[in-house]
């Protein structure tokens, strides 16, 4: 095997951006090989070997049907599927992604989209109030979070949201019922957390 052969030339590389992390210092080998399955065409590829110095996680092989890609390219595109991955996992978990139940397929070709526009609505407004998004990272006794998560995002749009339309004063008195500010953002807080 090319990983476990003392021959093999290493390349020391920085990939920004490694699942969480701002940088992280890896070893890449690359070269090019033909895929080849009976009953098939070969096809030429690109396979970039990729460890960690420190042992933190397995050697990894990444393959590219573009020949002249560049190894460290691969990786970075490979790296950056992450992003990808997260916002699929927290729009099922918060926004009810792929769990539709419409009978027309017209209607669930309509909601996945609609889903995925709501996800990024939520983002977009909650980057306008970024240092408030910042203090609203909710944090448990079992669980600490050193930045908010989809969650706490989904809860300070929503309590921002509920604020203007809902809770708004009226203009008549006997509509209006008085309630402890600090009763009523505690409230507030509770019924905006996502579960």
């Amino acid at each position: 095997m090319v990983a476990e052969d003392s021959s093999t030339v290493w390349k020391l590389t920085t990939i920004a951006n490694w699942y969480g992390e701002r940088e992280r210092m890896v070893e890449i080998a690359s070269n090019t090989a033909v895929w080849y399955s009976t009953g098939l065409f070969a096809v030429p590829l690109r396979w970039v070997l990729v460890r960690d110095p420190q042992g933190r996680f397995k050697t990894q092989a990444l393959l590219c049907t573009d020949l002249k890609a560049d190894p460290q390219k691969i990786l970075a595109c490979f790296v950056m599927r992450w992003q990808l991955e997260v916002t699929f996992q927290e729009a099922r978990r918060h926004l009810g992604f792929e769990t539709q139940r419409q009978w027309s397929d017209l209607a669930i070709r309509r909601t996945t989209p609609s889903l995925l526009g709501l996800f990024s609505i939520v983002t977009l407004l909650a980057h306008q109030q970024k240092a408030q998004v910042s203090a609203s990272v909710r944090i448990t006794a079992w669980y600490d979070k050193p930045r908010p998560t989809f969650s706490d995002t989904l809860a300070l749009v929503r309590k921002e949201l509920w604020a203007q339309e809902i809770f708004c004063g009226s203009s008549r008195q006997s509509d209006m019922v008085k309630v402890p500010r600090e009763f009523m953002e505690r409230l507030t807080d509770a019924v905006c957390d996502s579960a």
